[in-house]
C-alpha cells in the first residue's frame, strides 16, 4: 500500500527527467516502469536500463509509505494531459496504481517495487564540483562527435578525464567516431588535494552524456558534482543523482591525429562558411553528402555535383597565402562542427588534401576539432 499527493508540476518535472533513462526495447518488462517510493519527506522516483540509473527527490505528502512500480511512459502522458494542480495517487496490495486527478480517474498495471533493480550504493566523498554552465558546454561540443551504434564499441562513448594539480583541475572530454573527432577543456576550479591521483580517466556511455546535458540545461541551483569510482561514474545535481557504468576497452590516442599547428591554414567567417556549406550540399551526392573544398590565395571554393541533379559552386573571401590545396569533405561533418563554435572567425588547417583538418575559433583555444576529408 503507498498513498500519496503531489503537485502536478513536481510530477511532470520528476517523469520528464526519467524518459530518457527508462529502457525502450522491452528486454525486461520492469525496466520500462519506474518505482516510485513514498517516504516521511518527500516521494523518490527511480529509472534504471542497467546501465544508467537516475534517482530524484521530490515534495508530496504521503498518507502511506510504501512503493510501486509503474509504466514510466503511460503516468508521464497521464499526467501530461492533466489540467488540475493537485494528483493522488494510491497503489493497493495487488500493485494496481489509482491516480486521481480532479474528476479523472486512472487506474495501471503496476509491478511490486521489490522486483526493482537496486541502483548501486553511492559514497557522497571524492565528488568534484563542476561549473554546471561550462560543464554543459564541454558536452556540446564534444558529444556530436562520438559515435552512434558504431561498431567499435568504445567509440559510442565519451572520453572523460580528470587532471588535479596542487593549483587547479582540470577536465577535457574527448569525442570521436573514427571520421571527426572533438576535444574541449576547461578549469573546474579547485585545486586537487595533495598528494591525489594526478589523472583520472574513464569511458562514459554516449546516453549518460546525453542526460547529464538535459539536467544541466535544466538550470537551477547548485554546483552539479562529478565523481568516479573503479567501474561508475557519480553525478549529482541538486536532489538529483545519476549514475552511469563505465565503458570498458582502450579509448583511442587521440592525441595523434590532432594535427600539429603548422600546415596550411585557411582563416574564414563561420556564418558564411556555414551557410555556403548548406547551399552548396544541396547537390550533393545522397549518402556522403561530399564537398570539393579548395584553398587558394584569399578564397575560399566549395563544389558539389550529382549526376541526376547538377552542380553547385560557391566562393567565399579568407585569409589565406599558400599554394592552392584542393581537397573534399562529407558536408554533414563540417556543419555539425561550425553547429557548435560560437566565434565569428574559424580557421582549417591542414597539411595535404588527405591528412586530417583541424578546425579552431580564434575566441576558445582549448576546443580543437579535426574532421577527416574524403576523395570527391
Amino acid at each position: 500500500m503507498m498513498k500519496l499527493r503531489m503537485g502536478r508540476a513536481e510530477l511532470l518535472t520528476g517523469l520528464q527527467r526519467v524518459q530518457g533513462v527508462v529502457e525502450k526495447r522491452n528486454t525486461m518488462p520492469i525496466l520500462s516502469n519506474i518505482l516510485m517510493e513514498a517516504k516521511q519527506d518527500g516521494v523518490e522516483i527511480v529509472a534504471t536500463d542497467l546501465e544508467i540509473g537516475m534517482r530524484g527527490h521530490y515534495k508530496a505528502t504521503v498518507e502511506k509509505p510504501g512503493g510501486v512500480t509503474i509504466s514510466a511512459r503511460k503516468l508521464y502522458e497521464i499526467v501530461k494531459e492533466l489540467a488540475v494542480s493537485d494528483i493522488e495517487i494510491t497503489s493497493s496490495e495487488n500493485n494496481w496504481t489509482t491516480i486521481q486527478a480532479g474528476k479523472s480517474q486512472f487506474k495501471i498495471v503496476g509491478l511490486p517495487s521489490t522486483d526493482y533493480p537496486a541502483l548501486p550504493t553511492i559514497e557522497r566523498e571524492g565528488l568534484i564540483p563542476l561549473a554546471g554552465a561550462g560543464f554543459l558546454e564541454l558536452i556540446r561540443k564534444t558529444l556530436f562527435a562520438a559515435g552512434d551504434n558504431d561498431a567499435r564499441y568504445i567509440l559510442n562513448g565519451l572520453l572523460v578525464t580528470l587532471i588535479s594539480s596542487e593549483k587547479k583541475t582540470i577536465i577535457r572530454l574527448v569525442g570521436t567516431d573514427g571520421h571527426r573527432l572533438a576535444v574541449a577543456e576547461q578549469e573546474v576550479g579547485k585545486p586537487g588535494a595533495k598528494g591525489a591521483p594526478q589523472e583520472i580517466k574513464a569511458i562514459i556511455p554516449k546516453k549518460a552524456a546525453h542526460e547529464m546535458q538535459r539536467l544541466l540545461e535544466e538550470g537551477g541551483e547548485g554546483e552539479p558534482l562529478i565523481g568516479f569510482t573503479k567501474n561508475l561514474m557519480i553525478f549529482r545535481k541538486s536532489g538529483l543523482l545519476l549514475t552511469s557504468r563505465l565503458m570498458e576497452g582502450n579509448y583511442p590516442n587521440y592525441q595523434q591525429v590532432i594535427p600539429k599547428e603548422s600546415g596550411r591554414k585557411i582563416g574564414v567567417n563561420r556564418n558564411e562558411l556555414e551557410s555556403a556549406l548548406r547551399r552548396v550540399s544541396v547537390l550533393s551526392r545522397d549518402k556522403a553528402s561530399a564537398v570539393k573544398v579548395s584553398f587558394a590565395s584569399g578564397q575560399l571554393t566549395l563544389y558539389s555535383s550529382n549526376p541526376d541533379f547538377g552542380e553547385a559552386t560557391e566562393e567565399l573571401p579568407a585569409q589565406y597565402e599558400g599554394e592552392t590545396l584542393n581537397t573534399g569533405f562529407n558536408a554533414r561533418y563540417l556543419l555539425d562542427v561550425l553547429g557548435v563554435m560560437d566565434g565569428e572567425t574559424i580557421s582549417l588547417q591542414m597539411d595535404n588534401p588527405l591528412s586530417p583538418c583541424l578546425i579552431q575559433e580564434s575566441d576558445s583555444p582549448e576546443f580543437k576539432c579535426v574532421v577527416m576529408p574524403i576523395k570527391v
